[in-house]
């Protein structure tokens, strides 16, 4: 048998993340962006860059959230892809597939934009993947926006069936 997520886990000491899955920052940049030369839609000042490992499981999916940067996904491993879904502000659904087999679509890694509806899954039973995400300017949990389901859903009534199978929040 190959290595498993609780590996990882353990490993590389994760703790559950809120939109599911597991995490742990591995960094967050010294030098900072000042509050009054970021976008209004940042309250407070901004590390430039921010990453973490994220590892996501057939059991934990990540539930559609957004933020207010953008934000690099890199595939490390795992035994299946990652289908990442987003939603653009105009109601454009998109899915990408993280994983190794180029040969069948997947790339390494792909940038979703800042306020972009996003969530992520792996298909299959006993299946995870292990990913990078960085973030630039750097995360702050004050520009988090876990989605609610019923909200999501009349703001994008064409992708009803997606954003209720990817959301916790009622």
């Amino acid at each position: 048998m190959g290595i498993t997520a609780s590996y990882y886990i353990e490993r590389l000491s994760l703790i559950e993340h809120p939109e599911g899955g597991y995490f742990a920052e591995v960094y967050r940049s010294e030098e900072e962006i000042p509050e009054e030369t970021l976008p209004e839609r940042y309250h407070g000042k901004r590390s430039f860059s921010t990453s973490i490992y994220f590892l996501i499981t057939s059991e934990k999916f990540s539930a559609f959230h957004q933020v207010n940067s953008d934000e690099g996904w890199h595939y490390y491993t795992g035994n299946a892809p990652i289908h990442l879904h987003t939603l653009s502000p105009k109601g454009e659904l998109k899915t990408i597939k993280l994983g190794p087999n180029l040969a069948q679509g997947e790339q390494f890694q792909y940038v979703v934009p800042a306020n972009h509806w996003f969530a992520a899954e792996v298909p299959g039973e006993d299946t995870f993947a292990l990913v990078g995400c960085t973030v630039a300017p750097g995360f702050d949990f004050a520009d988090f926006e876990l989605a609610e389901r019923e909200p999501l859903k009349i703001a994008f009534p064409a992708h009803q069936g997606i954003i209720s199978r990817l959301t916790r929040v009622d």
